[in-house]
């Protein structure tokens, strides 16, 4: 059974439309199919387009329920899901063991010329290779001249991009050392392939990727020169913002391994630290995401604003090892790829196994001449990225910028490198709801093993957007899982290690930083924060309808009372109680919409959870899978189009209901699966700190204010709704309600989850259970200050409480204690703070001077 080759573009399975003279991977015209392509070609051929769309429509959910997120492509502000297409690239094993014996070869060759440049230079000296092209590249550091990384070797850590010509064989388009993009994404796609395609995946022999991981982190043991039983080793990431954050942390949750940012570390005495809630835990190895360039402040980019003030000087006296020498990124030079060949005769004795894509370097006269008479065929690239100046293809130029891509290389020819444009074969694909051909980049691994290195047997193929249009190797639209085929079952292989029979493996344990610690704390005040204003907001829709009923003055006023609350508890100031008040009340569903789905209010619901979004995607490392994607449904699903019709109906308040159950199954979740360690720990005292701020919050804007005995029940009764307690109020109390019963259940009662004593009990226990740098004889603010607000709470007499103040109109010792709580609260949180949490530093420069300040 063969595809049929049609010039058409035509629905299903059976024809997608291919250039003649282009490889396909399923062949061409009359080509025999090899075993693994008929049964590939006779599974899309049962499937069908339906079943095919439904499947990629269930690996996208499956993507995106895991948090599978890039920016690579797209304006810097914009996050898009990981966009993935269900037909695999299927290579079979003996082609592929071609292609790891070439990835093999050059990865060595790439770490003998790396010695060599920061070494003795003889392939300089021999004239092997131009000075020009390497010391003025970006990615030569001389501050690294002479380091000598652990064994010798500075390439751990090897990534290639490669493809397939029109005449079928593969060639090298790129070098990439550090940070090699991609392996993070490849296993990503291979989990969701192989529970989108269960059946397709077990027709196949297909390599596990796993053992590719566990060659990696056994290197990564190995770097560590003082610790290699059990090392503590990091991964450093940009940060959230950064554009593959996904693939960071990852890997760090996938390998085990603690993620970090600059910020979560410091040098002292030469060696790295992790700064932690449990005091500075020394750092043996880095598995470096982050430019070189940006490591070390001190001794690289003074700007770096990312980067470890000291590194440098911590790896020189070889205290801390990364997981490619600081200085690897001058690999990543197109200009190198002219003279790799002879470099490989004069090194290895050998001929490049896997070509480089043709390559002319315009600091050479003849082949500067040579590019500047062919700009219109060529792809023109700069040896390293420069600002405002992307790669530029062949055909996509005017004259005027054909002219200014001359004047640029004829002022500085050594920076630019002409390439011939790859002929890529082309894959099948399936776009919107048919499948075509499409170019295709294959992203391949490898990392150091004993003396030699090892591929993943794998990759990441990733296939252009648009057709017709030129891939280059930074781009790509969509991705697919690379099966590399085995020539046996393939083995279940996992990265468990066997744990010696006489040995007792001990956790390790203080290894959250603090950074982490913060935004777990966050997390869990956002996520309350978020549903006390859901019920707040719930309960003003339910007498907003009610009103609009029975339109009774009394149901009128006390539904501005509850306005002007709302506006208090949440600080959306103007709001209800400031300028326009009037107006607002009299038509509260303008306010009451922005409220509710203005993400760029702060204070607005919609605000709330795009910040608790926020951090959780920042600590998803350490919640549990199924928090993560109650918080993924969350930011996906709950954006209600609110009008101004619909604040009156029924719909928006279902929609709340709907958000208040997802919040109290992520806070379920995590009670139940999280183990009660520093992180838990600090997850619910966020919770907790929040939920008696808001407590007091709406105590104070609703309580201590004195109603007219038609409206007080009706207040009461909405305070009772909004804190949850409503049944709880009648089982106990029946149908008497009262001031004092209230502020008995939701104020004193320690054994009530709503009760502000309550919480302030169990902020106690689980502050005191943190990790203290204090002398055994003093006691940290923290727990000062808990400790006197649990006390003052529970001295409370509820009669004096309750005793009301005719001439104020309200209650003024309720008032008193609810400020006193607030003013310790918010304390208590500063403290917290201080203790245990990294100030974020602004460096502002001014001249050569750089000022700190926090913000």
């Amino acid at each position: 059974m063969t595809i049929e080759i049609d010039r058409r573009k035509k629905p299903g399975s059976q024809s997608y439309e291919t250039e003649l003279g282009k490889y396909n991977e399923l062949g061409v015209g009359g080509e025999q199919h090899l075993p693994h392509e008929q049964i590939l070609l006779q599974t899309l051929e049962k499937l069908g387009n339906k079943r095919l769309a439904k499947r990629r429509k269930e690996a996208q959910r499956l993507l995106r329920e895991n948090g599978a997120t890039h920016n690579l492509f797209g304006p810097a502000d914009t996050t898009r899901d990981w966009q993935f297409d269900p037909i695999p690239l299927v290579i079979g094993s003996e082609e592929w063991s071609l292609v790891e014996q070439g990835l093999v070869q050059r990865a060595e060759l790439l770490n003998l010329i790396l010695a060599d440049i920061y070494g003795p230079r003889k392939l300089i000296e021999n004239g092997l290779l131009p000075p020009e092209a390497v010391f003025t590249h970006r990615g030569f550091l001389w501050p690294c001249v002479g380091l000598l990384p652990p064994g010798g070797r500075h390439l751990n850590f090897y990534s290639a991009n490669i493809a397939r010509a029109k005449d079928g064989r593969f060639w090298i388009l790129d070098d990439h050392s550090t940070p090699p993009f991609g392996s993070g994404y490849a296993l990503e796609n291979r989990v969701v392939m192989t529970r989108s395609f269960p059946r397709l995946y077990q027709d196949f022999q297909v390599h596990r990727l796993a053992m590719f991981f566990r060659a990696l982190r056994n290197r990564l043991t190995l770097l560590a020169r003082n610790n290699q039983t059990e090392p503590r080793i990091v991964v450093l990431t940009p940060g959230p913002e950064h554009a593959l954050y996904f693939e960071h942390a990852y890997l760090a949750s996938y390998l085990g391994y603690t993620l970090v940012q600059g910020g979560d570390l410091v040098v002292r005495d030469s060696c790295v630290w992790l700064k932690s809630v449990g005091g500075l835990r020394q750092v043996d190895v880095i598995l470096n995401r982050l430019d070189e360039t940006l490591c070390d402040p001190l001794e690289l980019r003074g700007s770096s604003l990312f980067g470890i003030p000291g590194l440098l000087e911590a790896v020189r006296r070889g205290n801390v090892t990364t997981s490619n020498a600081i200085g690897s990124s001058v690999l990543q030079n197109p200009a190198m790829m002219a003279f790799l060949p002879g470099i490989s005769r004069h090194l290895l004795g050998e001929e490049l196994r896997l070509p480089s894509v043709a390559t002319w370097w315009c600091g050479q006269p003849r082949e500067r001449e040579f590019v500047l008479q062919n700009l219109n065929k060529l792809v023109i690239k700069p040896i390293h990225p420069l600002p405002g100046l992307p790669e530029m293809i062949p055909g996509q130029l005017s004259e005027s910028q054909l002219s200014a891509c001359r004047e640029r290389i004829l002022a500085n020819p050594h920076l630019y490198v002409g390439q011939e444009p790859a002929n890529l074969a082309t894959v099948p694909t399936f776009v919107t709801d048919r499948i075509e051909h499409r170019p295709f980049i294959l992203d391949t691994f490898l990392t150091a093993k004993d003396q030699s290195y090892v591929a993943m047997s794998g990759g990441l193929t990733r296939i252009n957007e648009n057709e017709g249009s030129l891939l280059t190797s930074k781009e790509g639209g969509y991705s697919k899982d690379t099966w590399v085929l085995t020539t046996e079952p393939a083995k279940q292989v996992n990265l468990w290690r066997q744990a010696p029979p006489d040995r007792l493996i001990e956790p390790l344990l203080g290894s959250l930083p603090s950074r982490t610690a913060e935004n777990l704390f966050w997390a869990g005040r956002y996520a309350e924060r978020a549903e006390a204003t859901a019920r707040l907001l719930r309960s003003i829709l339910t007498n907003f309808i009610e009103f609009n009923e029975f339109r009774d003055p009394d149901d009128r006023l006390s539904l501005e009372h509850l306005l002007q609350a709302l506006t208090r508890v949440t600080s959306t100031y103007p709001g209800f109680v400031g300028e326009g008040a009037a107006e607002k009340l009299a038509d509260p569903r303008a306010e009451l919409m922005s409220l509710t789905s203005d993400v760029d209010r702060p204070g607005s619901l919609r605000s709330l959870l795009r910040s608790f979004g926020y951090s959780a995607y920042i600590i998803r490392d350490t919640l549990p899978v199924d928090a993560w994607r109650i918080v993924d449904n969350i930011q996906q699903n709950w954006n209600p189009k609110v009008s101004i019709s619909l604040i009156g109906s029924g719909r928006l308040h279902d929609s709340i209901t709907q958000l208040l159950l997802q919040l109290s199954a992520f806070s379920g979740l995590n009670n139940d699966n999280m183990a009660r360690e520093t992180d838990w720990l600090l997850l619910k005292i966020g919770r907790s700190l929040e939920r008696a701020l808001n407590l007091i919050a709406l105590l104070r804007a609703t309580l201590v204010p004195y109603y007219k005995p038609s409206m007080e029940a009706q207040m009461f009764a909405t305070v009772l709704s909004t804190s949850n307690s409503l049944i709880t109020y009648r089982r106990r109390y029946r149908s008497f309600i009262q001031l004092p019963s209230i502020l008995e259940l939701l104020l004193t009662d320690k054994n009530y989850p709503r009760a502000l004593a309550y919480q302030l009990h169990q902020l106690q226990r689980m502050i005191a259970e943190l990790p203290q740098d204090q002398p055994a004889a003093q006691t940290s603010e923290d727990r000062i200050l808990i400790s006197e607000a649990f006390a003052e709470l529970s001295n409370a007499n509820l009669k004096q409480l309750a005793q009301l103040s005719i001439s104020d109109n309200c209650y003024p010792l309720l008032e008193e204690l609810l400020t006193v709580q607030k003013e310790r609260l918010e304390k208590l949180s500063e403290a917290l703070t201080q203790l245990y949490f990294s100030p974020t530093l602004v460096p502002q420069r001014l001249g050569a001077v750089a000022h700190w300040k926090k913000s």
